[in-house]
């Protein structure tokens, strides 16, 4: 019998915590809360992506796809890159479908950055960044970003990088903050990594969820990006279909070959049917996206009454489906603090802002994200619940 003490969890799953939005759901349910935290919808999915995945199942699209995407749905997210974005893309070199967004992003840390590097990530960011440098070895550098715009300094986005410096991830629209990045601020990114020969990680994944007439700017589409731009989406926000997994990573061939061995060894592939009917997806008009920003904008405007209603202070989003709010005069001691009163008390759950935040940054206990993308009714139950806090305020 060894004496030898058993250990639980390796180095690299001992760095992070598991998901704190992914948690913020389980409460919700365990004491039967409105769910404003987790980014999914709770509404329906288009009909026609309905009919798609049933007649795929039914034309026996049951078997494995080829491993880095069924053909189909890398042809038309081609055709979309070119009529939405200007680019030209060959779907046979220069495109990878993966199980989602988090898959291709995880993918792409693995495939293209090495134990000792440096990844950039502008804080606050999406909680899986942090944990996806750790996985690929890598040292996450945090740059901050400013309220109330939450733009960088880019004197201190200089001095991030260095000759370890391998990538820097991009998220526009922005979770948690709904930032759209400015195309000067893009082209002050794009100016550091050509100088530097660091690749840029997008995620655009919010890409047509836009309010305000701004504009979506690919990075991919600066002049001398193209081939440092590896440009991460998913049909999971723009569908209404974050259960399916079908997401995918867009780049020159030579980074592509890399990120699909990698894929390949982590998932195999993305589910065929979902993927086939991906396409009627991806394929949807001009009318649809319009529909979608306007259907979007009307839940913004209620998140938004409702916290002017009970005071809560928040940042008007330029994109996404977040409101990130400042609760630091509500009396608590900190986010997760808040949250849980929320959660138990008045019965609604919201994701803690430290999840968005390195550990050491002093602003992390400030906020909280409240997510959107629910059903009028949805939206109507948070607000009556959320009205105790007028009278409960600390």
């Amino acid at each position: 019998m060894t004496s030898k003490v058993l250990k639980t969890a390796s180095n690299k799953a001992s760095q992070f915590q598991e998901s704190v939005i992914r948690e913020m759901s389980r409460l919700a349910a365990q004491h039967k809360a409105v769910n404003l935290a987790q980014g999914l919808p709770d509404f329906p999915c288009p009909a026609e992506l309905k009919e798609a995945v049933t007649k795929a199942v039914f034309d026996d699209i049951n078997q494995y796809a080829i491993t880095w995407g069924d053909k189909p749905l890398r042809q038309a997210i081609a055709d979309k890159s070119k009529k939405f974005l200007n680019l030209t893309v060959d779907p046979e070199t220069e495109i990878t479908v993966t199980c989602g967004a988090t898959e291709a992003m995880v993918a792409t840390m693995i495939a293209l950055v090495d134990a000792g590097e440096e990844v950039i990530v502008f804080e606050p960011f999406y909680e899986n960044y942090g944990p996806d440098s750790i996985l690929s070895g890598a040292t996450p550098r945090y740059v901050k970003l400013y309220p109330p715009n939450w733009s960088f300094v880019e004197e201190e986005l200089a001095a991030a990088f260095n000759e370890k410096t391998r990538a820097i991830i991009i998220n526009t629209p922005h979770n948690p903050t709904g930032k759209v990045f400015a195309k000067h601020e893009l082209e002050a990114v794009a100016k550091l990594c050509q100088k530097w020969g660091v690749l840029c990680f997008t995620d655009e994944i919010y890409e047509h969820i836009l309010y305000d007439n701004n504009k979506h700017v690919a990075m991919a589409t600066l002049p001398g990006m193209e081939d440092l731009t590896v440009t991460i989406n998913s049909l999971s926000k723009t569908y209404s279909v974050t259960g399916w997994r079908v997401g995918w990573a867009v780049a020159r061939p030579e980074f592509t070959l890399p990120i699909r061995k990698v894929h390949d060894f982590l998932t195999v592939g993305a589910p065929a049917p979902l993927q086939r009917a991906g396409v009627t997806a991806v394929n949807m008009g001009d009318k649809y996206y319009k529909e979608l920003s306007e259907e979007y904008s009307a839940r913004r405007d209620t998140m938004m009454e409702i916290l002017d209603t009970v005071g809560i202070s928040y940042y008007k989003p330029e994109g996404a489906y977040y409101m990130f709010c400042d609760i630091g005069d509500r009396g608590f001691e900190s986010d997760l603090a808040f949250t849980k009163y929320l959660v138990k008390d008045i019965g609604v759950a919201v994701v803690p802002g430290g999840s968005f935040f390195g550990a050491d940054n002093k602003l992390k206990h400030r906020y909280v994200r409240f997510c959107f993308s629910r059903r009028d009714e949805t939206l109507k139950a948070a607000r009556e619940r959320l009205l105790k806090l007028k009278s409960d305020k600390k």
